[in-house]
């Protein structure tokens, strides 16, 4: 008798160690990877911070936040709250095979997690345009060298490094995180959004300004993603929404560290 083991025989093949199937466990090794990423930036951060010295009992570390960037970051929190729900109901819908249903909570998922890049994205503009930027960054036209910010700037560089590598790393992923749901809950019929949502941000963006490249992102991911479906068009099933809502889980709670330690931590208390 052959020894080879076919394929739909229930029983022919060991059963996984982990009492899970490979996606999940793959998933599980890639967020305990970028977790030791975002562990070292949050370190990085955490140690600027405490090795800057006090004087008088108060830490100089600055803290240049006032109450319309809490504002505006409490709002970012609850878009990303609020997308931990949808994407829950989003896997209890593909559990129960309810194809409707998965579509719309995912697709509200991912509005949440537009709704938060759109607003980081304004927050740094305005951060930027008041003087905490980095070398690499152009400078606004209507910056000037009293802008609130630009003595931060000056005297410590290490809160601009820090603060824009963080930031800038997390809504990296929850951009990738929203690129991924938009494959799930539309697969071809993404592509075409997404190649719009690239002119938009690249024509929309002045030249001066770091989303005005960052934008190229998102014609790589539509080109990648092109190629992926190209090569193995699928449907995706319950197993599939539930490896993307780990994903997007995580990403919600690396922002529930970098909220209370960038932000609250760093409020100007008048």
């Amino acid at each position: 008798m052959s020894d080879v083991a076919v394929h739909g025989v229930a029983g022919e093949f060991e059963p996984s160690i982990f009492g899970t199937y490979s996606k999940k466990i793959g998933m599980w090794l890639f967020l305990l990877s970028d977790s030791l990423t975002f562990g070292a930036l949050l370190a990085a951060y955490t140690y600027g911070r405490v090795s800057y010295g006090t004087e008088h009992g108060a830490s100089l570390w600055p803290t240049p936040f006032h109450s319309e960037s809490i504002r505006n970051a409490t709002i970012m929190t609850a878009f990303l709250l609020t997308s931990s729900l949808t994407m829950v109901l989003a896997v209890r819908a593909s559990v129960f095979g309810n194809a409707k249903a998965q579509r719309l909570w995912l697709l509200a998922t991912m509005a949440c997690g537009i709704g938060f890049i759109v607003l980081h994205g304004n927050e740094w503009s305005n951060l930027i345009a008041e003087g905490l930027t980095l070398p690499i960054f152009g400078t606004p036209p209507h910056a000037h060298a009293a802008a609130e910010f630009t003595e931060v700037t000056k005297t410590v560089p290490q809160f601009a490094g820090t603060f824009f590598g963080l930031t800038g790393m997390h809504m990296l992923h929850v951009t990738i995180g929203v690129i991924y749901l938009g494959v799930i809950a539309l697969r071809k019929w993404f592509i075409p959004v997404l190649l719009a949502f690239w002119l938009v941000a690249w024509l929309g963006t002045p030249a001066y300004s770091p989303f005005h490249d960052a934008s190229h992102l998102l014609l790589i991911g539509a080109i990648v993603i092109s190629i992926i479906l190209w090569l193995k068009p699928k449907l995706y099933d319950s197993s599939d929404v539930e490896v993307a809502g780990l994903y997007w889980h995580f990403v919600d709670l690396v922002w529930m560290f970098i909220f209370p330690l960038v932000y609250l931590m760093s409020t100007r208390i008048i």
